[in-house]
């Protein structure tokens, strides 16, 4: 990208703007090439200007989060990457619903909703990472999912602020389909009123079963295969020998078997390799063919 882009970025965009910048800084994995450009917008208004900037020039965007559920490649990503970290509005409307933006943490959205009184999405208190990235990839745990608990999804989309209900989503087990070019800006959750101490109790558990089922010790972007129906991906990974199978910097963890993790000197080339060796092997044995759960992006 040249500077004359660069330029307009910096005239037209009020947040902060980084230049290739080393995505390996913004991924759990601490893999992954150079961004062309790392944008963070101020507020909506600004990114519904980098947006039309970006349409105007032509030039491909992808949104990140917290960067817990992403695989960058090291050849590094073309374009833009916008984070929506100053996306932290949080506010209880009443009637239990709650609006938030989409660069507010997992971890803060639950400590909100307990202080206030609301339950229904302890559950994500021990998911690292955004609501954005949360509700872009319907994640979930112990059987719920956080789109279950949407009244109202906020997106932009060629310039236009979009308010999709539930029912209207397209949504399932581990994804979210969007238009091309949408972007999730936040959402109104509608929750059910709960003793505050209840909460916290739920989410004590929560975080205990965590901390004893998945010590990793290591960078690492959570569940990397996602569970076929009626199987849980780790015992497949598991069953086929692979616990601590390892290819460069790149590992099985052998606390985890679903969870792939970097011993310190990984490359993201480590992981796609260790990762195809697992769904070969998988299927060789069982039949099954795993599917990434990570979202892998970028140039070789």
């Amino acid at each position: 990208m040249n500077d004359e882009f660069f330029a307009a970025l910096r005239a037209r965009v009020r947040g902060k703007i980084l230049r290739g910048e080393p995505m390996a800084r913004h991924t759990s994995l601490k893999v992954g090439g150079p961004a062309d450009f790392f944008v963070t917008p101020a507020d909506r208004d600004d990114l519904a200007a980098l947006l039309v900037l970006l349409a105007e020039t032509g030039t491909p965007f992808l949104v990140v989060g917290g960067g817990y559920n992403l695989l960058v490649r090291d050849g590094g990503i073309r374009g833009a990457i916008i984070s929506l970290a100053c996306f932290e509005e949080m506010e209880q409307l009443g009637g239990g619903k709650v609006r938030v933006g989409a660069g507010v943490t997992n971890r803060r959205l639950v400590q909100f909703m307990r202080d206030g009184g609301l339950g229904g999405l302890e559950f994500l208190c021990g998911i690292p990472g955004t609501v954005g990235g949360a509700l872009a990839m319907n994640a979930g745990a112990h059987g719920e999912a956080v789109l279950d608990h949407v009244e109202e999804l906020v997106t932009i989309r060629d310039g236009k602020v979009l308010q999709s209900g539930r029912d209207g989503l397209d949504y399932g087990y581990r994804f979210l389909r969007l238009a091309p070019g949408e972007i999730i800006v936040g959402a109104t959750f509608r929750l059910e009123p709960a003793d505050p101490d209840q909460i916290g109790a739920r989410i004590a558990g929560y975080l205990e079963h965590r901390a004893t089922s998945q010590k990793i010790g290591f960078p690492n972007a959570g569940s990397f295969f996602k569970n076929p129906e009626g199987a849980a991906a780790w015992r497949l990974i598991d069953g086929a020998g692979l616990r601590g199978e390892r290819v460069g910097g790149a590992q099985v963890s052998e606390s985890h078997a679903n969870f792939l993790v970097n011993r310190g000197d990984a490359t993201a080339a480590d992981f796609l390799a260790l990762a195809a060796r697992i769904k070969d092997e998988v299927r060789q044995i069982t039949g099954i063919a795993l599917e990434e759960e990570v979202r892998i992006v970028g140039e070789e």
